[in-house]
């Protein structure tokens, strides 16, 4: 009668071990499959999110990667707690792997959290004249480390991304329209009325140059050897360069025909003969 008791228990014991532990494994296999598919749907949302904002291939896959196993991590541990296991001594493990890779790669990861930087705050895309990093040229890729840039004498220049998030950024092509200014200078003998009616002239007929903002001459300096004038237009940003070279050359050859000088810096030097019998 005992033995048959004894069974009895045990088997009860079992069944509600079973019954306990099969629930715990049911929902720990429910965490792992719900969590899958968040995890997954998640990343796919980020992935949309950053093509459509035409953010490079390669940083939208390796952000996508990073973002899916970082959740699968939290996923696995809230399952492994679920089942009763301790996940802190995990955590500590993980922890621990995660501050020595850290420490050997410390200057590569952060060249990587500048590339995510990048992608979050866009300071500069494809295809932009960008000056950072202490180099200025077009931007050809952004990639997890560094950003390449293709300068005006077409060198190809590689610039680690945390220099170029870790200083000023100067992007020429983020507006429509920029500002060309220059100074040009005539001699105190000129006629001061017809050289500002002249660069006037210079800047109205250049369709290139907006009329509204319409240009701006004025004198702006009595320097040592010139009268200093100050002209400023707006243009295209495409415009800038070809319009900044050209009005300088138009300048020089019209001066020339109406004989207005640009002066140059000179120096009047006095020799004193010594006096005989001195």
């Amino acid at each position: 009668m005992n033995m048959d008791f004894l069974k009895e228990i045990d088997i009860n014991q079992l069944v509600e071990m079973g019954i306990t532990y099969g629930l715990k494994l049911l929902g720990a296999l429910a965490i792992f499959v719900i969590g899958k598919w968040i995890a997954k749907g998640l990343t796919r949302t980020i992935r949309k999110l950053m093509e459509k904002g035409k953010v490079e291939a390669t940083l939208v896959s390796f952000v996508g990667s990073m973002v899916y196993v970082l959740l699968m991590i939290v996923v696995i541990l809230a399952a492994l707690n679920n089942l009763g296991v301790n996940t802190t001594s995990f955590v500590a493990i993980l922890g621990a792997a995660g501050l020595a890779v850290g420490l050997a790669l410390q200057g590569t990861l952060s060249n990587v959290g500048a590339a995510v930087l990048l992608i979050l705050f866009r300071p500069f895309k494809v295809g932009d004249f960008v000056e950072a990093g202490g180099t200025a040229g077009v931007v050809e890729e952004i990639n997890m480390f560094s950003t390449i840039f293709k300068t005006g004498d077409n060198k190809v220049v590689i610039v680690p991304n945390s220099s170029v998030i870790g200083g000023n950024i100067v992007n020429y092509s983020a507006k429509e329209t920029r500002r060309v200014d220059w100074t040009f200078g005539i001699g105190y003998d000129d006629d001061l009325k017809l050289a500002k009616r002249t660069l006037e002239e210079i800047l109205a007929a250049d369709e290139r140059i907006f009329k509204d903002p319409a240009p701006f001459v004025a004198v702006s300096e009595l320097a040592d050897s010139s009268v200093n004038f100050v002209a400023r237009v707006w243009v295209k940003s495409g415009d800038y360069w070809g319009v900044y070279f050209d009005t300088i050359e138009k300048v020089k050859l019209i001066f020339d025909e109406k004989g207005i000088s640009i002066p140059y810096p000179q120096m009047d030097v006095h020799l004193d003969r010594p006096q005989e019998g001195a």
